[in-house]
């Protein structure tokens, strides 16, 4: 795999560093200086933040507006993109916008689906499929051609990656092998606080080439309290949260602490696991969270990429 976009995230994992990556959630307001508080509080401490595309399928500002403001911040941002909201006319109109305002790698998205009974009057429109949207923007880079074979000078190089739940039950790897087979160049895993599951996932998938064909990334993020975890564990798919975890933090004096204190082991025991990385710190609204993790997992000071 080749450098092809020239983003500091690409650049670092070429270069064989430990990446970090985190996230920015832009509000469900016009108020632009939400976005730029996190990027001002994450610079320095990830090579690059996913700018998030309407999570829970409620309505946020635009991702490509929050890339905008993240880079204004110097930050580089990943511009989250789903298929839920956008026929093919607007994903390309919001490459190519992403593009021209500083993003340099996309987070290809199915979307988290309209929950229909808070929302019944939005329409859900997969145009593309995930892996037609992974495909478009590997065509759209590398060929320099858009819809209905239209030439474009210049195109969008982005870094191309998708999403994995590694720990859902029935979890199929073939589903993982299509997205490299479209031309993603990395993988944010969901969430974990497994290791060792995380592991075993490795195990099963390492030899069907993932390691050597995309850059993964494992999600983690700090609980704030045995609630937290336990809704985690409850409602986000794919997220397992062992039982001695939501112990721990029923038992401690200050849960954010050790939310923390848990999240940098698994980190550490991330790393060890052969191909990994990269790990993908997400704050659940907390920046300071997000530092502490990569601080005390000893992830300072970024790379600079060469």
């Amino acid at each position: 795999m080749g450098i092809r976009s020239g983003s500091n995230l690409e650049r670092v994992l070429h270069d064989r560093g430990f990446a970090v990556t985190a996230e920015v959630v832009p509000p469900r307001t016009a108020d632009a200086e939400a976005v730029a508080a996190q990027a001002r509080a994450l610079r320095g401490y990830a090579d690059a933040a996913n700018v998030t595309d309407s999570p829970t399928g409620a309505a946020h500002m635009s991702p490509v507006a929050g890339a905008a403001l993240v880079a204004r911040e110097g930050l580089e941002p990943t511009i989250q993109l789903t298929c839920r909201d956008r026929n093919r006319l607007a994903i390309t109109g919001d490459l190519l916008g992403a593009w021209a305002l500083g993003a340099r790698n996309v987070l290809c998205l199915t979307g988290d689906p309209v929950q229909e009974g808070a929302r019944p009057e939005v329409a859900q429109v997969h145009d593309f499929t995930v892996l037609d949207l992974v495909r478009f923007t590997v065509r759209l880079r590398d060929e320099g051609v858009s819809l209905g074979d239209h030439r474009i000078d210049p195109a969008p190089r982005f870094f191309v990656g998708v999403a994995d739940l590694p720990l859902i039950p029935g979890y199929d790897p073939g589903r993982l092998e299509e997205k490299a087979e479209a031309g993603a160049d990395f993988v944010q895993t969901q969430i974990t606080y497994d290791a060792d599951a995380l592991g075993e996932w490795a195990e099963r998938v390492r030899p069907l080439g993932v390691f050597e064909r995309m850059f993964v990334l494992v999600g983690v993020a700090p609980p704030r309290s045995a609630a937290s975890a336990r809704f985690m564990r409850d409602h986000l798919p794919g997220v397992v949260v062992p039982d001695e975890v939501v112990g721990w933090l029923e038992e401690a004096d200050d849960p954010e602490a050790e939310g923390v204190r848990l999240t940098v082991e698994v980190v550490k025991r991330i790393r060890a696991i052969e191909g990994i990385a990269g790990v993908h710190v997400i704050g659940l609204g907390r920046e300071e969270s997000v530092r502490r993790v990569i601080e005390e997992a000893g992830l300072l000071p970024r790379h600079q990429a060469t």
